[in-house]
């Protein structure tokens, strides 16, 4: 859906855990056709991955814990819509100066320098 979206420039960096979905066959043939590198976290680096734990920390604490969906497409949407309406365009993250990730990527490049 990122690919499709955002249309990246070649070489994005598609960061992930060494885990069999992002090591399958299938999955790395999808990285390849949109010219997108691989990066997997090195075995007992912790660290490697804290941004993505985080991340999916924040969705299932406001979106999915206790909820037992009646079918993967409410789920799917139900996903959709806390990623791309909510966490993009309407939760402030402290790591980008209490902005959205959508004004964020508006910035011009310069300027996201100093955001970190």
């Amino acid at each position: 859906m990122a690919c499709k979206n955002q249309r990246p420039q070649p070489g994005l960096l598609h960061h992930s855990d060494q885990g069999s979905q992002c090591t399958s066959y299938d999955y790395q043939q999808l990285l390849a056709d949109h010219q997108v590198q691989a990066s997997m976290i090195r075995r007992g680096n912790c660290y490697d991955n804290a941004q993505v734990e985080s991340f999916f920390a924040t969705l299932k604490a406001e979106c999915v814990r206790g909820i037992i969906y009646p079918s993967r497409a409410l789920a799917r949407a139900e996903l959709f819509e806390y990623i791309e309406i909510f966490y993009n365009h309407q939760s402030l993250h402290s790591q980008l100066r209490y902005r959205t990730p959508v004004e964020y990527e508006l910035l011009p490049a310069v300027s996201q320098l100093y955001v970190h």
